[in-house]
């Protein structure tokens, strides 16, 4: 009885271990994740027992450093500067390998999901700029310019195999340029201050770090130390912090140390000389001469993927359920004070967020992309309708995660931050609604899809 009870147990739990494990792989399990935290954030931000301790602990200072060096910040400064530059160093791998081996790597490829993407974040901000075109609001054109992919893919794998694979290749070819864009947004617009000593000095760093890279040194401890010494010199010189994540991207080798045909070569001579030392009836535990020739492989395998990929793939679950559900932590906990706080969208800046966010994203996708297609710079994604491109469009204005983020950087005042980002979370659960709908709409048999 006892031995069936725990059988039936252990087999309960690896079935719940399985599943979590599916859940953790699908496409939508970032955007699930990050609609809790943010849910989370705005029920400590709002209750009266939790919402002191929730400021307080994002106003806590964290030292890191020693005597003579150290940096001191608020907890939310480290996740938005620290947590973010890692995000952001994520973001440039991706870019960085769209444009070498990706969809981004033939001009008439990446024709389409450039000019979308172009679209997409330039109808958003005249819009933006018609509605603020001065004022204490105006600063904020940069803020519904962005897409959150996570959130973007979530809501498109939610109709599953009735979406075409190349509508979903376009979605996510538009969002590393959609991220692209953002990166030049900061870099460019959103940085204050500017010391151009200590931007010098980060520019010997990273040509310090190209060197490498030209060098074709595989460490990656030796990238270790120069890249946290380019991040504090960001930090500190006006341009955003983590600006310094994408050029460190930039630096890590692309190619991996041995070709393909080499790692077959090799590969079948460590597994000839391991059948070779094979000893009837020893593990490799007692056999030394395979625990080498293991070993061996490894490192041949290891050293058959580019530093850049090993990396992205590394980091892409820490980002997914770790990296951004921190930030949405940190930055959805608005304090709404019932429904009169909602109406900042009814303000220059809420109006300007939400219709930039839920009505400029989804034109200026779509038209630019008619366009395109109409000069003939690009192609419609295979097996695709227009129908389908513009339901697929309407999945542009998920902003969140950036949005709120380049709102954080555009008002220096906490009330407009507070109320910017009331708006984007509007917008972004509106643009979520309008996409279930027009998708559930436009997709009605083989809408999506050409016959």
């Amino acid at each position: 009885m006892t031995r069936a009870f725990d059988f039936r147990h252990k087999r309960n739990f690896y079935n719940r271990l399985a599943r979590l494990r599916k859940f953790v792989r699908s496409p939508w399990a970032g955007g699930v994740v990050l609609i809790l935290f943010t849910v989370l954030a705005l029920v400590l931000a709002n209750l009266p027992w939790t919402a002191s301790a929730y400021h307080h602990l994002l106003e806590a200072r964290l030292r890191i450093g020693f005597d003579g060096f150290s940096l001191d910040e608020p907890l939310e400064a480290w996740v938005n500067d620290g947590l973010m530059a890692v995000f952001f160093f994520y973001v440039g791998l991706e870019i960085k390998r769209e444009v070498i081996a990706g969809r981004l790597s033939g001009l008439r490829q990446a024709a389409l999901p450039l000019a979308a993407a172009l679209g997409g974040m330039v109808f958003p901000a005249l819009i933006y700029f018609a509605i603020n075109p001065s004022g204490p609001y105006a600063v904020g054109w940069g803020v519904p310019t962005a897409t959150d992919i996570a959130f973007a893919l979530g809501v498109l794998s939610l109709f599953g195999p009735r979406v075409p694979v190349s509508l979903k290749v376009f979605l996510t070819a538009l969002a590393v340029v959609d991220d692209l864009g953002a990166i030049v947004l900061i870099a460019v617009f959103y940085s204050t201050g500017i010391d151009y000593g200590l931007l010098a000095a980060a520019g010997g760093v990273f040509a310090l770090l190209l060197v490498l890279n030209r060098l074709n040194v595989y460490r990656m401890c030796l990238y270790l130390i120069p890249s946290i010494l380019l991040w504090v010199l960001f930090l500190h010189s006006g341009v955003h912090a983590t600006i310094a994540g994408v050029l460190i991207a930039m630096t890590i080798p692309a190619t991996p140390r041995y070709s393909k045909r080499y790692f077959g070569y090799k590969s079948r001579h460590c597994m000839d000389d391991f059948r070779r030392h094979d000893r009837e009836g020893a593990e490799v535990l007692s056999n030394r001469a395979q625990m080498e020739d293991l070993e061996r492989l490894s490192r041949v395998a290891l050293q058959s993927i580019s530093p850049s990929q090993r990396l992205e793939h590394g980091l892409h679950h820490t980002v997914a359920f770790f990296i951004m559900p921190v930030f949405a932590l940190a930055n959805a906990g608005v304090t709404v004070d019932g429904l009169g706080d909602l109406r900042v969208l009814a303000s220059g800046q809420g109006l300007g967020v939400f219709l930039g966010l839920v009505l400029g994203k989804p034109l200026g996708i779509f038209l630019l992309s008619r366009l395109c297609v109409r000069l003939g710079w690009g192609a419609l994604p295979e097996g695709a309708t227009w129908r389908g491109l513009l339901a697929v469009s309407c999945l542009g204005g998920i902003g969140f995660t950036m949005s709120i983020f380049i709102n954080t950087l555009a008002f220096g005042d906490p009330v407009y931050v507070a109320s910017g980002k009331i708006a984007v979370l509007a917008a972004s659960f509106s643009a979520i609604g309008v996409s279930l709908l027009g998708m559930r709409f436009l997709m009605r048999g083989k809408a999506l899809e050409t016959e």
